[in-house]
C-alpha cells in the first residue's frame, strides 16, 4: 500500500512519455482475437483501479464489486474523506470510506487483501498491473486520465460528459481508436431496455416523421446565492491534496464551494445542467437518428450566469441537417425547471414527467421518462393499433458489466468512446454556446470551430496548466 504523492515534475513527464511510447507500438486488433490489444481471456479476473472515489466514484467502485471475474486492486482519489450526507449520493466517500468497502468485499475470498491506496493516479499507473480504470472525477480531468491511461494501455471507463470541452473528446476519440481498447462512457440509462425499444419504435416510424424534439431536466445550480467565483477562502480539508484535484486549471486559493459536488457550478471545472445531462438526455435521439454535427446551436442562459458560473436553467436549440431519409429536426432543450408547454394529446390526468425526452411525429409522440426511458406513445389510438417493432438493438447485460465483456473479448460496449465523444460533442456546442452567452454557433465540424466565432477557440480548445498537456 502506498498513498506518497507522486509530485516531481521529471517523473510525471518521464511516466507520459513512456505510456505514449508504449500506445505507439501497440497493434490494432479485434479484442476477441486472443494476444491483441489489452486482451483479458474470458475466464480471467480482470483488475481495476479506481480513480475518483466520491460520490459517484464510490457508486462506480459498488457496481463493479457486484460483478464477478472482477477485481479492484487500487484507488486513487486527492481527498481521503467526504461526507456526502448533505447531497443526493447519501453517503460517506474518499479513500478512505471507499478502501474499507473494497477491503471488506475482498477479504471474504481473501482475508490478507489488502488495496493499493494512492493520492495521484499517475503513481498509481505506473506501479500497479491493471486491465483498466475507471474514471470518476470532475468533468475537467476526464481527458487527462482516459488519454494517459489508453496510452498507458489500460481499458478506460469514464463518467460523462466524456470530456470538458470539444478538442478533448475528439483527442480521446481518436487515441480510442487507434488503440483499440475496450471503453465505455458512464452514461449508463444507454444500457437500459426502455432506451433500446424508443429507438427501435422510432427508426420504425411508429409516429411517423419526427421533426420536432424536446429534452428537459430540473437541476439547477448547486449554490443558487453565488454570482461568480466564491471569494476568499476555506479551511482546507484534512488529507486533501487540493493542488493535485485543480489538474490542469490555474491555482486558485481553496473554497468550500468547488466540493465535493458543487463544482459543477463552475465553468472551470463542470459544464452546468447541460453537461451534466445532455449525455444522458439527448442520447436516445443521436442513437435513433444517428445525429452528427447540428447545423446551429442556440441555448440562453435561464437566470443569473457570466464567465465564470453557469446559469440557474438553460432553454434553447440543436437545429440537425437533413440526412437520408431522415428530414431535418430540430432539439430543444430546457433545464432549472422549464419544460415544453404539456401537448393536448395526452390523455386527462397524465402530465409530462418531470424529466423527460419527448418526440413529435406527424402521427403522434413519444413520451419517456429520464429513468427507465419506456416509449409511451400518444394518442392511445396510435399505441393501440402497432404492432411493436421486433427487437434489433442487442439488448445489454449491464452497462458496467457490458465493459468487463468488451475487455474479455467480447462485443464493444455500446457507449464505447467513438459514440460517447460524438454525443459529448454534441452536448458541448451547447455549453459552448451558453459560455458565448448565448450566442448561437454556426459549426464548422471539419475545422472543429464556431463560424465568425473566434473568441469561442479558448473554449474549444481550454488552455492547460504545464505538466497537464494532453497532445
Amino acid at each position: 500500500m502506498n498513498n506518497t504523492h507522486f509530485s516531481p515534475n521529471a517523473s510525471r513527464r518521464n511516466f507520459i512519455k513512456g505510456a505514449a511510447c508504449t500506445a505507439a507500438s501497440f497493434m490494432i486488433v479485434p479484442r476477441h482475437v486472443l494476444g491483441g490489444t489489452g486482451f483479458t481471456a474470458p475466464s480471467d479476473t480482470v483488475t481495476l483501479g479506481m480513480v475518483g472515489v466520491g460520490g459517484k466514484g464510490r457508486k462506480n467502485t459498488e457496481a463493479f464489486l457486484a460483478l464477478d471475474n472482477v477485481r479492484i486492486t487500487a484507488i486513487a482519489d486527492p481527498a481521503y474523506y467526504w461526507n456526502l450526507a448533505d447531497f443526493y449520493y447519501r453517503s460517506e466517500a474518499g479513500r478512505g470510506p471507499v478502501k474499507d468497502i473494497i477491503e471488506e468485499k475482498h477479504q471474504t475470498d481473501n482475508p490478507s487483501f489488502q488495496i493499493a491506496e494512492y493520492v495521484d493516479f499517475r503513481e498509481m499507473l505506473e506501479k500497479e498491473e491493471l486491465d483498466g480504470i475507471v474514471c470518476s472525477t470532475p468533468d475537467h480531468t476526464h481527458a487527462y486520465i482516459s488519454l494517459l491511461a489508453m496510452r498507458a494501455g489500460k481499458h478506460v471507463y469514464c463518467e460523462k460528459p466524456l470530456t470538458h470541452n470539444i478538442w478533448e473528446a475528439r483527442q480521446v476519440q481518436r487515441v480510442a481508436k487507434e488503440t483499440g481498447l475496450a471503453t465505455q462512457m458512464g452514461n449508463s440509462g444507454h444500457s437500459a431496455d426502455g432506451i433500446r425499444q424508443t429507438v427501435e419504435y422510432l427508426r420504425a416510424g411508429a409516429i411517423g416523421n419526427v421533426e420536432e424534439i424536446h429534452a428537459w431536466v430540473p437541476a439547477t445550480r448547486w449554490v443558487p446565492s453565488l454570482r461568480g467565483l466564491p471569494e476568499g477562502k476555506s479551511t482546507m480539508p484534512v488529507n486533501f491534496d487540493w493542488d493535485l484535484w485543480l489538474g490542469p486549471r490555474e491555482p486558485r486559493p481553496f473554497h468550500e464551494h468547488y466540493v465535493p459536488v458543487t463544482w459543477r457550478d463552475f465553468w472551470d471545472f463542470g459544464c452546468g445542467a447541460l453537461g451534466d445531462f445532455g449525455c444522458h438526455d439527448m442520447d436516445a435521439s443521436v442513437w435513433a437518428f444517428n445525429l452528427s454535427a447540428p447545423e446551429r446551436v442556440a441555448i440562453r442562459p435561464a437566470g443569473f450566469s457570466n464567465a465564470d458560473i453557469a446559469p440557474y436553467g438553460e432553454i434553447g436549440y440543436y437545429d440537425f441537417p437533413a440526412q437520408g431519409d431522415q428530414a431535418a429536426v430540430k432539439l430543444t432543450w430546457y433545464s432549472g425547471g422549464l419544460q415544453p408547454k404539456r401537448p393536448e394529446i395526452l390523455p386527462q390526468g397524465v402530465d409530462l414527467p418531470r424529466r423527460g425526452t419527448m418526440f413529435v411525429g406527424d402521427k403522434g409522440i413519444i413520451v419517456n421518462d429520464g429513468g427507465d426511458r419506456v416509449p409511451q406513445i400518444y394518442p392511445e389510438s396510435v399505441a393501440e393499433s402497432l404492432n411493436p417493432p421486433k427487437p434489433s438493438i442487442p439488448r445489454s447485460n449491464g452497462h458496467f458489466r457490458d465493459w468487463i465483456a468488451a475487455i474479455q473479448g467480447g462485443p464493444e460496449a455500446s457507449a464505447n468512446f467513438e459514440y460517447g465523444a460524438r454525443l459529448t460533442e454534441i452536448t458541448l456546442l451547447g455549453v459552448l454556446s451558453l459560455r458565448m452567452g448565448g450566442q448561437p454557433i454556426h459549426w464548422d465540424a471539419e475545422q472543429m470551430k464556431a463560424k465568425g466565432l473566434p473568441e469561442a477557440d479558448r473554449f474549444i480548445r481550454e488552455p492547460v496548466r504545464q505538466d497537464w498537456e494532453m497532445s
